[in-house]
């Protein structure tokens, strides 16, 4: 931690803010304690280096833990939403009750009043569909939620590689869903 620190805190005068992202920055027990430290660094000598937070939202106890805490608190949360909660569990198969994991991070992070976004993937294959958008729908909050085309060629998962449609189509199905989010009363953006 002291090495990221020092980095940071070189270049603390060039820097708007810190992005904790992942893997999974939530799988840390110290998050809360690099976000205080990191909060400490000041460009002008009066406001601290902002923090944003990208989580899968599987990690609610210690992401409850940092919200708590003022001097741990991120300036902003992105919550990726992949699937249908109740579909967690094809993702997560060696996970206790992912989708409520899931649900309970949601829930934090609507009555924090922190800043944020929610993302999701338009994976091909039909794997995300319009049946997930209705189901996360109620865990987002108003906040924009994105979704973004898939683009094949550098996954962990070599199938996913195989899986990958021209940029238009995938463009195409990212803007629908948007549109199913707006249609629920959610801020829906394709990008």
């Amino acid at each position: 931690m002291e090495t990221g620190l020092a980095h940071l805190y070189k270049r603390k005068n060039v820097l708007g803010g810190v992005v904790l992202s992942g893997g999974e920055p939530c799988l840390w027990d110290e998050l809360g304690d690099l976000i205080g430290e990191i909060k400490k660094l000041s460009p002008d000598g009066s406001a601290p280096l902002r923090v944003k937070l990208d989580t899968n939202g599987l990690f609610p106890g210690l992401l409850e833990k940092i919200l708590n805490r003022k001097e741990s608190r991120p300036d902003y949360i992105a919550l990726d939403l992949k699937v249908a909660p109740e579909r967690y569990r094809e993702l997560l198969p060696a996970v206790d009750s992912p989708g409520e994991l899931l649900r309970q991070s949601a829930e934090l992070i609507r009555s924090s009043s922190i800043k944020g976004e929610y993302r999701s993937l338009a994976l091909p294959g039909g794997f995300f569909t319009e049946g997930d958008v209705i189901a996360l729908a109620p865990l987002v909050a108003n906040l924009p939620w994105y979704f973004r085309p898939f683009i094949g060629g550098n996954c962990l998962d070599p199938a996913w590689d195989e899986l990958e449609e021209p940029a238009g189509q995938s463009l195409t199905r990212a803007s629908a869903l948007a549109e199913k989010a707006r249609e629920l009363g959610k801020n829906g953006i394709a990008r």
